[in-house]
């Protein structure tokens, strides 16, 4: 017994010592970082996430995921907030920011940065403005969320929204 009690007051000090460690890792202002590359913590275990850039039939290059869905902003949020939540959320999910500074290709590390969600989560972010998938695009080189309801849009290169406006679609409220 005295053995099994002695092992667990070990585990507990290296369960302590790590945690005090990763505690030690790093600054979060609980806002958002403007003008450096996203430096997030998420919880452990989200690699880092992958964004670049690809043709888009209509929209030209637009900023797309690791697996090259096309990304988009939302006009009800502001610089640093995202204000996409309840059901907003089911059919526009937030590009997480996962561990680590993102990987970047064809998109200046300037324009990208992170916001902290509401649930203390946090979301990509290009100029400040947090970015989002749309559940409906199922395949790469989608973009069935441009423009819809008038608030949804892709985003350029330069980390600015297209507002191109797609040919014959039917866009509802948005969310």
């Amino acid at each position: 017994m005295k053995r099994l009690s002695s092992v667990a007051a070990a585990v507990g000090v290296m369960v302590l010592g790590l945690g005090g460690l990763t505690a030690c890792g790093g600054s979060d202002s609980g806002g958002t970082d403007s003008g450096a590359p996203a430096a997030p913590s998420s919880p452990a275990g989200q690699p880092a996430v992958k964004l670049a850039t690809a043709d888009v039939s209509g929209l030209g290059k637009v900023v797309v995921d690791g697996n090259g869905r096309t990304v988009y902003v939302f006009d009800k949020d502001t610089a640093g907030k995202s204000n996409c939540a309840g059901d907003c959320l089911a059919k526009w999910p937030p590009v997480a920011a996962g561990d680590g500074a993102p990987q970047l290709e064809g998109i200046d590390a300037s324009l990208v940065s992170t916001v902290t969600r509401s649930d203390g989560t946090k979301q990509l972010a290009i100029n400040g403005l947090p970015l989002y998938l749309f559940a409906s695009d199922s395949q790469a080189g989608q973009a069935t969320g441009q423009a819809v309801g008038g608030i949804w849009w892709a985003v350029g290169a330069d980390g600015k929204k297209i507002t191109t406006q797609p040919s014959g679609s039917g866009n509802g409220n948005g969310y």
